[in-house]
């Protein structure tokens, strides 16, 4: 809806110039105030025409399916702001009847046509992938915390960059990461150990009445700390070693550099939605340089990533020049292809250090939040885990990629984490040129909502029971084959990952690393609930953004469960 700066202000200038030149005596100020008015009444057209007349007299979607009520100004922006991210979508998918397409209204009636079949996700994400694209207005705005890496290229360059990048994310390289997911994994739960241990020592002492002490509700042996918060350091000390060969060190300083930039990134802020709201209507290369405190964070952040991101780069150059580059990292692995110049490296650099921290440790956190929820499910994975992986204490432990596939109930536990509460709850796209869906023309810079919280709880695609958490949905064995079958009918029916040529490259090594770190979190630790009912599903409070994740964090009481 972006409004055209440039043919308004063109077309005001022309006519203004045309009317004044004809008269005999013309002035400066005399120009100005015809232009003003030109312009003025330009926007006020173009203000009529785009919220009032084309949704609803011209768009060749009016006739698809809508939800029920909405404003007569600003559709149903009122229900998508009230809601987190993708939770009216999700109501919609199951409650107004569609043959793969719905249509809503944005802010200021702004049309987006939500795909919710199988046949309209694959025109999109398969068949004709490349009509589509991320809209600028979006890789502008995140590309300066992500870099315009293979998740904001587009085009040819996309293409170019996903094909150089997907050796060092083939599961043949992934395999043998699973040691090093799991040695950071360790490395994170004996840290965690300690905090709980003496959280469970200073419990102690204040219901011992010691001086300075407070009387605590907590059970004997328990203590408490917040889920996500441990869980971004984790994942940010994996992907440093892992993607880039660096240890940030983050598990043992929670402020270091790196670990307190993302954590004010990623951040919930009023003034970051305002800002994301302004540029709906006005140019992003205004908006990113407004000098507001979001703005000047964000190029603080960004300033300091690419400066950690360019050192990297030059130290594995130079190894590489003396031969003793040798490390399984991703980043070794991308260099010695030879395919990528440094600034290139730098941005998909920022692309995996962001996005493949922040994802998993998003996924982890909901991990957490619903095994508390499903004490029984806990109890049950832990068995598994503890039976079939080495103990936490054992100075040589480790995992192999085969160790963590023998363990059903851990992946079925995981795909339905990943299919309740994905990571990214919806992403956008944008044809570029006029295009079809499922057999309907969608006209080019149309909205396109891909939206994974509302087709991962599809009752058409999943079953009566969409909205129930339940891993035995994994777990199916076909009969005639003696296989597992496929939780859904569709593969599209699994949207956590997108498909095509723009699915996550990263989804291998995501899971590995998922996988590793549940485990060892899950072997050693019983989690309940600090406060059910702030955390009661109905009513609790998510943080939107790239990510989602419960606005307030996930604070839990942990018990060390000894004996492993």
């Amino acid at each position: 809806m972006a409004l055209a700066w440039r043919p308004l202000t063109a077309a005001a200038a022309v006519i203004a110039y045309t009317l004044v030149a004809r008269q005999a005596e013309w002035t400066l100020s005399g120009f100005v105030r015809t232009f003003c008015g030109l312009w003025l009444s330009g926007v006020f057209l173009w203000v009529v025409w785009t919220v009032i007349l084309y949704p609803k007299l011209f768009s060749p979607l009016r006739h698809l399916p809508s939800p029920p009520g909405g404003s007569f100004w600003n559709g149903h922006f009122d229900a998508i702001n009230k809601h987190p991210t993708g939770i009216p979508m999700r109501e919609w998918i199951n409650t107004i009847p569609n043959n793969g397409l719905i249509r809503y209204a944005g802010i200021f009636n702004q049309e987006r046509l939500m795909p919710t079949s199988p046949k309209a996700l694959a025109d999109v994400l398969v068949t004709r992938n490349y009509d589509f694209e991320k809209p600028s207005q979006i890789r502008n705005s995140i590309g300066r915390i992500l870099g315009i890496g293979v998740l904001l290229a587009e085009g040819d360059q996309h293409k170019s960059q996903r094909r150089n990048l997907m050796p060092a994310f083939a599961f043949r390289h992934i395999k043998d990461l699973y040691p090093v997911f799991w040695q950071k994994s360790r490395e994170a739960v004996q840290a965690m150990t300690k905090e709980v241990n003496e959280g469970v020592s200073k419990i102690a002492a204040a219901q011992n009445g010691a001086e300075g002490g407070e009387k605590s509700s907590i059970k004997k042996g328990w203590a408490s700390f917040e889920v996500s918060e441990w869980a971004s350091r984790a994942t940010l000390d994996i992907i440093g070693v892992a993607g880039l060969g660096r240890d940030f060190g983050a598990i043992h300083n929670p402020d270091n550099e790196l670990s307190s930039r993302y954590r004010v990134l990623f951040r919930p802020s009023r003034q970051a939605r305002l800002l994301g709201i302004l540029g709906l209507f006005v140019p992003t290369w205004i908006t990113n340089r407004l000098p507001v405190k979001r703005n000047n964070d964000i190029a603080a952040a960004a300033r300091s990533i690419r400066a950690v991101c360019s050192d990297l780069i030059k130290e594995k150059r130079e190894r590489l020049a003396r031969k003793e580059l040798t490390d399984v990292d991703i980043l070794s692995v991308a260099i010695e292809s030879g395919s990528f110049s440094d600034s290139d490296l730098i941005d998909q650099l920022m692309t995996f250090l962001a996005a493949g921290h922040e994802t998993t440790a998003s996924a982890m956190t909901w991990a957490i939040y619903m095994l508390c929820l499903h004490p029984e499910i806990q109890t049950r994975l832990r068995q598994e885990i503890r039976e079939n992986l080495p103990s936490m204490e054992s100075d040589d432990s480790t995992v192999s990629s085969l160790d963590i596939d023998h363990l059903p109930y851990l992946g079925a536990v995981i795909n339905e984490v990943l299919r309740y509460y994905a990571p990214v709850p919806l992403t956008i796209r944008e044809p570029v040129v006029d295009t079809v869906i499922n057999g309907e023309h969608v006209p080019k810079g149309t909205r396109i909502i891909i939206c994974p919280w509302a087709v991962n709880y599809s009752t058409e695609l999943w079953g009566d029971d969409a909205a129930v958490f339940n891993p035995e949905r994994w777990l199916a064995v076909d009969e005639r084959t003696d296989k597992r079958k496929a939780a859904s009918a569709s593969n599209y029916a699994f949207l956590t990952f997108l498909h095509g040529p723009r699915s996550c490259i990263g989804q291998a090594f995501s899971k590995a690393e998922f996988a590793c770190l549940l485990a060892a979190w899950v072997g050693r630790f019983e989690f309940e609930l600090k406060n059910k009912a702030e955390y009661d599903e109905r009513n609790m409070l998510i943080k939107g953004g790239i990510t989602a994740r419960p606005a307030k964090g996930l604070h839990v009481h942990a018990k060390v469960v000894e004996g492993w």
